[in-house]
């Protein structure tokens, strides 16, 4: 009951930084995964069957997008429960990935699933704030997050302090969700209004692809590639929701808000199209050198 009313009250503070109160209220339950835990929607280009294997081809994107390789120093900023961290150590073996995180239930049960995983000795997690990283200059050979950026306040914080932490040449590599470009009827500007307000998203955050690119070249970063992937994300994820949302298990350790809000939210899309919000792929360099970044979409080399 107490984590469904944190979770009504977040309906009244459209676009405020209270995003460790969201997933306080999410707790470890309200994952639409059957065993894994991510909280994104998943990449579903190549047909995963259900979430868990849609987020871990996520994850793949987003290493790929980063040139991940063994040997590298690793960033990941707002982690969750580290799904993807323990998925990118096993597969792509960098020397050591830390990951930063603003809400404590979460770093706790990362910790906890990492230890059992055996990496606590290369996977360090703490909690922190993503526009004030506890980190030295040029630390990192990538800084990577998944479906968090969005919640930061300011993205523009972060973008500074992740081409603050990068070493020269290093890669920043993301997906977020960014306002889509074009006019918005009133309509789609009330669910806008109630989907950020539910999930946090700060106003400053609302700009398109374009001026995503445009903030990343301010932020000091050189090749900025914002590329729209709502085709491979939104649309088979709605379909896996509405059915997945009807499994008895589910609706039984799910938070009842969540699972009213995404039901709600999922059938009321009869026409799946990007005019509130577009999800992009994200890919920067801090300068360097001529380097090319890498192909996101080119698959691990085994």
């Amino acid at each position: 009951m107490v984590r469904s009313l944190k979770l009504l009250s977040l309906f009244v503070t459209p676009g405020k930084t209270r995003s460790a109160r969201l997933y306080a209220g999410l707790s470890d339950d309200s994952s639409l995964c059957h065993e894994k835990r991510y909280l994104n929607l998943g990449y579903w280009a190549n047909a995963p069957q259900r979430l868990d294997e849609a987020g871990d081809d996520m994850a793949r994107l987003v290493a790929d997008a980063a040139g991940l390789s063994g040997g590298m120093e690793v960033l990941d900023v707002g982690f969750g429960f580290a799904d993807q961290d323990i998925l990118w150590m096993r597969e792509y073996q960098p020397a050591t990935i830390h990951g930063v995180n603003s809400s404590r239930l979460q770093v706790d049960l990362a910790r906890e699933r990492v230890a059992a995983c055996g990496l606590a000795s290369r996977i360090v997690l703490r909690e922190g704030d993503a526009t004030r990283l506890r980190y030295p200059e040029d630390s990192f050979d990538a800084v990577v997050s998944m479906e968090a950026a969005f919640h930061f306040c300011s993205r523009e914080g972060f973008l500074r302090e992740a081409h603050r932490v990068l070493r020269p040449g290093g890669i920043l590599a993301m997906t977020d969700l960014c306002a889509a470009a074009g006019p918005m009827e009133w309509p789609a500007r009330l669910q806008a209004w109630v989907g950020r307000s539910f999930w946090q998203i700060p106003a400053q955050n609302m700009y398109d692809g374009r001026e995503y690119e445009r903030r990343l070249r301010a932020a000091g970063f050189g090749e900025p590639k914002v590329g729209s992937i709502w085709q491979d994300v939104y649309p088979r994820f709605i379909d896996f929701a509405r059915a997945r949302l009807r499994d008895p298990e589910l609706r039984q350790r799910m938070n009842p808000v969540f699972r009213g809000f995404l039901s709600l939210s999922a059938n009321a899309r009869k026409r799946v199209r990007p005019t509130l919000m577009d999800y992009v792929l994200v890919q920067a360099r801090k300068r360097s050198g001529g380097l090319d970044l890498p192909d996101a979409h080119r698959g691990r080399q085994d």
